[in-house]
Parts: structure tokens; C-alpha cells; sequence
């Protein structure tokens, strides 16, 4: 596959949103004085002498660095700022930027750390109660996680149904210790920081399963409970969660098995967590950043419904000050470009040439379905793609009236895509071009080409049309497209 640019936004909006950057810092003793607006860190890292340290933060999946300390003969430095850093997760990284332990950001942002390299299971907090929790249960799981993966992986290589058994009980009895813990911490301190975390991770526990009125088990219902109850517990105007390693991976498990992926059930799903979000900056923008990411390229086709949704309720409104003019650009130029070829929208017409330099209009061609494939002669991924293209016509696709149609989107490599075309016998196929001149007169007109209009920014692009030369497949496998093309046949008044 080629790509001819970045069609992925996560490092550049998810980033720009955390609004966490690696600070240039002087030199500055150790102290323990406390402040009351900002934040004052003295950290102690032994055996670490005359060095930087630094001060890394979550922000989703990603890793930042917020601030650096520099640690002077007696191991001692401190992270300082005039302003109060995000709550989240936050960790200690090493000189050559290896995380080295976690502790909690909270509200006061005056205590101190100190700790040793060599034995980093014993980091001492002192003046954080959150923190101390934290590092309780820290050293917990430094004990009870090691014993299960053991466990897991003695159960994996079981050869008995009979040692099987044993080690799962173990292995249950070692998890139900763990949610003890977590669950002791929920009761006794639930508006802790680490509370309000365990509630995060916590996953709705299905109870019995009712029984309908025929008799039978309500098949659907541990589905519905668990989409009903995924959220229970989870606030998202607390923007602490943004800073933790474990909040997007909840988010992508919901989205992914308990909304139904059809546009407009994610759009509603999407349009109320970000209405939650609004007037809670940093979770706001995390879950902008992030759904642009997830529907700006789709995982299913018409998704990018969802990003059209989001630039015309926020992007388009101004609502995104944050972002620079370059990103500002690429968000408006790829959502322009995503309008013009929605599905069971007309397509844009092709006015080019094909190989003996006859024009050719889209639209001038007849036929029940229209199969474009924008490629380029040079790209490997489209030599494997169009021959298989091509079968599928030659065995099928031809006697069910489908028409063909190739675009070259390098014109600079016409002799390339002739010879191909020669070799690889595609003359049922309708052939064309845009000439170098046709592409530099619509740039100065200011006028959209058909890269824009039909979103080709890798190669192959493929896109299915119907009599009406209407879009009803786009982003699909040549089986999904040849499902479409049948299941329209079998639903055509003609085959009744």
C-alpha cells in the first residue's frame, strides 16, 4: 500500500491536547518549603548524583514528559512550577528516560519522594495520603502480581484436566485477594484518588440472567446490563482519568463490543460524552482528540460519518482554539474532502483521458454497477490488488453488467501504467488519466481535484457505484464489495 500522507491524527491532535510539555529547567536546590499555589516536589534518587531527572505524566496511551529536576551531589533535586500540574498518574524517569516508578498527582502537589534505583519497591512519600495509599497498593501488586502470571502460565501448560483444575482454583483464589483489595479501598476510602481509579477499572459484574416469559433465558440481557452499567462509578468531568494508563483502554472496549458500530448509534454515543465533557477542558479534549483519531480513517465503512458529525458540531465552530494552523488545515482539508463521497451520495464525475487520449466521462458510462480503482502503477499493493480485481470481473463480475474503471493517479508514470495494462490484459477495463496540465489548471482555479473528492490518499483506492452512480461501497476487502453487488442484485425488482 502506498500512502500519500499522514492520514492519522493521534500523535498530533492526542499531544496538542494533554497541553503537557517537557520544560527547560534550571539548576535549583532541593527544598522542602511548600507552596501554596503550583507544585513542590523535592525528590531524593539515590545512587543518582549531578544528573537530570525528570517528571513524565500520562495522557492516554501516551507517555509525556512534564517537567526535569537536576539531582546535585547528595541525590537531591526538586520539581517546582508556578502552576498547579494535571492530576493523574505521574512517574519518576530515569537520566536516560526510563520510567522508573508511579505516584499520584493530587491536589496539595507538596510532598516528597524518595527513593533508590537499586531497589525501586521501596519509594517513600511523605506528606500525600493519596500517595500513600498508592504506594500500598503498589507494593501489593509488586507481591500478588508476579504469583499470578506464575499461576497463568502453570495453567496454560496443564497436561492434566485434573492439575488444571487445582491451579484454577488457586488462580481464583489469587484474583478474588486482588479485587478484595481493591474492592476494601473502594469502601473505606472512595473519594480517594486511587478510589475514584479502582472505579475506573472496575468492570460490571453480570448478575443472574432473567428468564423470559417463554421459559427461556433472556439471551440478550448480559449485553444490555453491561452497556447499562459500564460506565457506573466513572465521572467524566474528573480529568485526572485522562492521566492514567488505564481509562482509554476501558474507552475502546465499550466502543468496541457495546455500541452497535452502524454512524448514528456512535454519533449519539459520542455527541453525549463529549456534552458531559464540555465544561471539563482536559477530558474535553482528550475525547475529541481521540474519536477524531478512531472515525477521521474507520475501521468500518460510513463511520467517517462520525468525523463529519464532530467537525461540523466543534471543528468548524471554533471550538478547538488549541489547535495550530497546520492541524487546523489537515482537519478541514480531510473533512472536505470525506463530504464529497458519503455513501448513497452521487459520486463526483471523472473528466479525463484514457490511453489513446479520448476523453472519457464517468458519467457517459453505463452500467448496472461502476467499480473505480484509483492505483498507481508503482505501487506493489496495487499490483497484487488489480489482478484480483480482475478475476473476480473475468469470473463473475462481467456477466452481472459491472463496469470497470482504472484510474492512474500518477501521471508522470503513464508509460509504466500502459505497459502494466498490456501485460496484465486489462483492455475491458475503462483506462484513464488526468493529464498534468488538467491537475495544475484546477490547483490555480482553486478548484477541488478528484484526490480530494474521492479521499485518495493511498493506493488502491476502491469504490463501488450503482446504475445511479451513487457511492454504495467504499473501504472494503473485493469479497465485502462483491457481497454488496450481490445482495443489490438478489433485492432488484428484476430477480423477483
Amino acid at each position: 500500500m502506498r500512502r500519500l500522507f499522514l492520514t492519522k491524527l493521534c500523535l498530533i491532535i492526542m499531544v496538542i491536547a494533554s497541553d503537557a510539555q517537557t520544560k527547560s529547567v534550571t539548576k535549583v536546590p532541593a527544598s522542602t518549603q511548600k507552596t501554596a499555589t503550583g507544585y513542590n516536589i523535592p525528590i531524593t534518587l539515590t545512587p543518582l548524583k549531578n544528573t537530570w531527572v525528570y517528571l513524565g505524566c500520562y495522557f492516554g496511551k501516551y507517555k509525556n514528559l512534564a517537567d526535569s529536576a537536576w539531582l546535585n551531589e547528595k541525590s537531591e533535586g526538586v520539581f517546582k512550577g508556578k502552576e498547579k500540574l494535571p492530576q493523574g498518574i505521574y512517574f519518576a524517569v530515569s537520566p536516560n528516560k526510563v520510567l522508573l516508578f508511579e505516584f499520584l498527582m493530587d491536589k496539595q502537589q507538596s510532598f516528597s519522594i524518595k527513593a533508590d534505583t537499586t531497589n525501586l519497591n521501596l519509594v517513600t512519600i511523605t506528606g500525600s495520603p493519596d500517595n500513600q495509599l498508592f504506594q500500598d497498593y503498589q507494593k501489593f501488586l509488586a507481591q500478588k502480581a508476579p504469583q499470578l502470571n506464575k499461576l497463568q502460565q502453570e495453567l496454560a501448560a496443564a497436561k492434566t484436566s485434573k492439575d488444571s483444575a487445582a491451579l484454577k482454583t488457586v488462580l481464583e483464589k489469587g484474583n478474588k485477594e486482588l479485587q478484595d483489595y481493591r474492592q476494601n479501598i473502594l469502601k473505606n476510602n472512595p473519594a480517594s484518588m486511587l478510589g475514584k481509579f479502582f472505579f475506573t477499572m472496575k468492570r460490571p459484574t453480570i448478575p443472574a440472567i432473567p428468564v423470559l416469559a417463554n421459559g427461556k433465558a433472556d439471551s440478550t440481557y448480559p449485553y444490555r446490563y453491561v452497556k447499562e452499567h459500564w460506565w457506573d462509578g466513572v465521572s467524566l468531568d474528573e480529568e485526572s482519568l485522562v492521566r492514567t494508563p488505564f481509562f482509554e483502554p476501558k474507552l475502546e472496549e465499550y466502543y468496541k463490543y457495546y455500541v452497535v458500530p452502524e454512524p448514528d448509534s456512535v454519533i449519539s454515543e459520542v455527541n453525549y460524552m463529549l456534552l458531559v465533557a464540555r465544561e471539563t477542558p482536559e477530558m474535553f479534549k482528550y475525547l475529541l482528540g481521540k474519536f477524531t483519531d478512531k472515525y477521521i480513517n474507520p475501521e468500518y465503512m460510513g463511520q467517517e460519518k462520525v468525523f463529519l458529525f464532530l467537525f461540523d458540531k466543534y471543528y468548524s465552530k471554533g471550538d478547538t482554539a488549541w489547535l495550530s494552523a497546520k492541524q487546523r488545515k489537515f482537519i478541514f482539508d480531510r473533512a472536505y474532502s470525506l463530504m464529497a463521497n458519503q455513501l448513497g451520495e452521487p459520486a463526483a464525475d471523472l473528466q479525463m483521458l484514457d490511453t489513446s487520449g479520448k476523453s472519457v466521462s464517468l458519467y457517459g458510462i453505463k452500467a448496472p454497477f461502476t467499480f473505480i480503482t484509483f492505483w498507481d502503477p508503482n505501487c506493489g499493493h496495487c499490483k497484487e490488488t488489480i489482478p484480483r480485481i480482475d478475476s473476480i470481473y473475468q469470473t463473475k463480475w462481467k456477466a452481472q453488467g459491472v463496469k470497470l474503471v482504472g484510474v492512474n493517479i500518477d501521471e508522470g508514470a503513464n508509460e509504466s501504467w500502459k505497459k502494466y495494462i498490456r501485460e496484465h490484459n486489462l483492455a475491458e477495463w475503462v483506462n484513464i488519466f488526468q493529464p498534468v496540465k488538467v491537475k495544475e489548471d484546477e490547483a490555480k482555479r482553486g478548484v477541488a481535484n478528484f484526490r480530494q473528492l474521492y479521499d485518495v490518499f493511498k493506493t488502491p483506492t476502491l469504490y463501488l457505484l450503482d446504475s445511479q452512480k451513487r457511492i454504495i461501497g467504499k473501504m472494503l476487502s473485493i469479497e465485502q464489495f462483491d457481497d454488496v453487488i450481490q445482495a443489490k442484485i438478489k433485492s432488484s425488482p428484476a430477480s423477483k
